[in-house]
């Protein structure tokens, strides 16, 4: 069976600039993902796709191919991963490589390991799923959120108002993490969070978030707390 490993890393970047290669804690945060990649073992190609010299001068010195540039129509501010996933997959299409499963990684998530690539990879099989992908609970219980109209605080679901937490179903959001694929559903579909997709669940401390600063900073800070956790230094 034949997977592809997409990691797509446009070059620019308004919030953070430079994101996709800023060092995470010493080296470029692009680096994490392609290195959990490779380790799996996984993979028969491990690729970046950017329109960015620097971005694949980087990629190619850590082990990741970059065998076409990404087209400028993927690599503006409206572009979506869907649309960059099919775009690599048509282009290795034309030069006669087809895979039958394909895992898009994201550039700035540090936290992706081996491990749960495969475990990943395993359940997508397993469970038959055409995607899968890593899912957080909600820290507080989305049944009780707010709203704020005329600047009031309404409840979203005011049949909630009594409600104990402990009384309410979990309710979970996407990490951002990574995307496990079936080529030919998705190629049909053209959705990364398909009609038939699953989720493996991960801790809070096992992501962030990356879109400000202080986000950065809360993730090397997790990086840090997760890799003394996991080396029992604390």
């Amino acid at each position: 069976m034949t997977k592809l490993a997409i990691i797509p890393a446009r070059g620019g970047s308004k919030r953070i600039l430079r994101k996709n290669i800023r060092s995470f804690l010493n080296k470029p945060i692009i680096v994490y993902s392609i290195e959990a990649a490779l380790k799996s073992n996984l993979f028969d190609e491990v690729m970046v796709s950017t329109d960015d010299d620097e971005i694949a001068s980087i990629a190619r010195a850590h082990g990741a191919k970059v065998p076409f540039q990404r087209s400028a129509k993927n690599a503006d501010d409206v572009a979506v991963l869907a649309d960059v996933v099919e775009e690599v997959l048509l282009t290795y299409e034309k030069e006669g490589l087809s895979f039958e499963s394909v895992c898009c990684i994201l550039p700035t998530a540090p936290f992706v390991s081996a491990t749960l690539l495969e475990r990943s990879y395993e359940k997508l099989h397993t469970d038959n799923f055409d995607s899968i992908f890593p899912i957080m609970e909600f820290s507080f219980p989305i049944q009780r959120s707010l709203k704020k109209v005329d600047d009031k605080i309404h409840m979203v679901w005011e049949e909630h108002m009594n409600s104990r937490s402990q009384d309410l179903d979990t309710r979970y959001h996407d990490a951002g993490q990574f995307y496990w694929l079936k080529v030919s559903t998705f190629l049909n579909e053209k959705k990364l969070f398909m009609k038939n997709s699953g989720g493996i669940v991960i801790s809070e401390l096992e992501a962030q978030d990356i879109d400000s600063e202080t986000d950065w900073k809360l993730a090397e800070l997790k990086y840090k707390l997760m890799i003394n956790e996991k080396n029992n230094t604390i």
